[in-house]
């Protein structure tokens, strides 16, 4: 399996601060949906006002990710950053 991590590494916020840093935002692939040079990777996408995403993709079984899985909070309807990855290979907008 796959895992796509969410995180924000840089927050435009008032208070340099995502409000969801302290949850879990995993989706898990079946590997032979992701094109293997994406593997093991980070991917960021930069918005103009000083938000960066950043996209990790990890390998692991997939009990791992079960169990992974039950702690995510989705992803936060940036869903559109997994579907530029996989069809592309880095993130863009879907448009």
């Amino acid at each position: 399996m796959i895992v796509f991590e969410l995180t924000m590494p840089n927050c435009g916020s008032w208070n340099g601060r995502w409000s969801q840093e302290n949850k879990y935002h995993i989706v898990c692939k079946h590997q032979n949906r992701v094109p293997k040079e994406l593997w093991n990777k980070d991917y960021y996408y930069n918005w103009d006002d000083g938000w960066t995403a950043c996209v990790s993709l990890r390998q692991m079984p997939a009990a791992d990710c079960k169990k992974l899985m039950r702690k995510s909070d989705g992803f936060l309807g940036y869903d559109w950053m997994i579907k530029s990855l996989i069809k592309d290979g880095y993130i863009h907008t879907m448009e």
